[in-house]
């Protein structure tokens, strides 16, 4: 019932930008934050940005924090990811999730979850 598709991904140079997006489908959009995770090859999923259900508070991993902005569009039922600066450690596959729970940066608490989109980035 509830799906959560995220598109926008690819290879890219170091330095480059990527913005991606998770249209979510089959839950009530505005009663649920959202966030995003990562996982690299033969690495642990890890946080990287959440933002409330409000869309009024937004969080960061440390790594990430200052190049990658979160936000939301209720309208559209999607919540974006817009990366600068890219580095090579940013190459991961890239999944959203929701969750009406608080404790973001865990990913225990998120119900949903999406297929996940790579992002390649090269020297």
């Amino acid at each position: 019932q509830v799906q959560l598709v995220e598109s926008g991904g690819g290879s890219v140079q170091t330095g480059a930008s990527l913005r991606l997006s998770c249209a979510a489908s089959g839950l009530t959009f505005n009663m649920y934050s959202l966030g995003w995770f990562r996982q690299a090859p033969g690495k642990e999923r890890e946080f990287v940005a959440a933002i409330n259900w409000s869309g009024d508070g937004t969080f960061y991993a440390e790594s990430v924090k200052g190049r990658f902005t979160i936000s939301r569009d209720n309208a559209k039922n999607t919540v974006f990811l817009r990366m600068n600066s890219l580095e090579s450690d940013d190459t991961a596959v890239y999944y959203c999730a929701a969750t009406n729970r608080f404790g973001l940066r865990i990913g225990s608490q998120y119900d949903y979850w999406g297929q996940g989109t790579q992002v390649t980035v090269s020297s």
